[in-house]
């Protein structure tokens, strides 16, 4: 019976330790998969950033983002690729897109824009009309 007491008591005072230490565990495998997916993430950033050292590669960047061209080359950018009909027989792009804008026909979208372009309008001009000018040739005004 003292036995069996003691192996109950046994159980209860070292059962929320190794709770504990499978919850610790649990932790650990967790933050050294995040430790591997950050190193990893940095060696991409290192490759990336040793890239553009390359000038090749910042002028294929150039030409590619900001649509730049060497002295004396010609780019053609075609506007709304997604949306061709390539069963246009008119020949070009260019008519098409134009015939589709002239063609006298109501969009039933509401278009809206990022920002309120109206109040930046009557901020801007009730923001001119109250502001003093600083004329820096006159000391008197200047100080105002």
């Amino acid at each position: 019976m003292v036995t069996l007491g003691l192996i109950v008591i046994g159980f209860f005072s070292v059962g929320p330790q190794l709770s504990e230490y499978f919850t610790m565990q649990t932790q650990i495998a967790q933050l050294q998969a995040k430790l591997d997916a950050d190193k990893k993430n940095l060696e991409e950033i290192k490759a990336e950033k040793k890239r553009w050292d390359d000038p090749v590669f910042i002028r294929a960047q150039a030409r590619d983002r900001l649509f730049y061209v060497v002295p004396g080359e010609v780019s053609y950018l075609v506007l709304d690729a997604d949306g061709l009909n390539l069963s246009d027989t008119s020949g070009t792009v260019g008519a098409m897109l134009a015939k589709q804008k002239n063609n006298g026909a109501i969009s039933q979208n509401i278009g809206t824009t990022k920002h309120n372009w109206a109040g930046s309008l009557m901020t801007s001009v009730i923001q001119a009309g109250l502001d003093q000018p600083n004329d820096s040739k006159n000391p008197a005004t200047a100080s105002k």
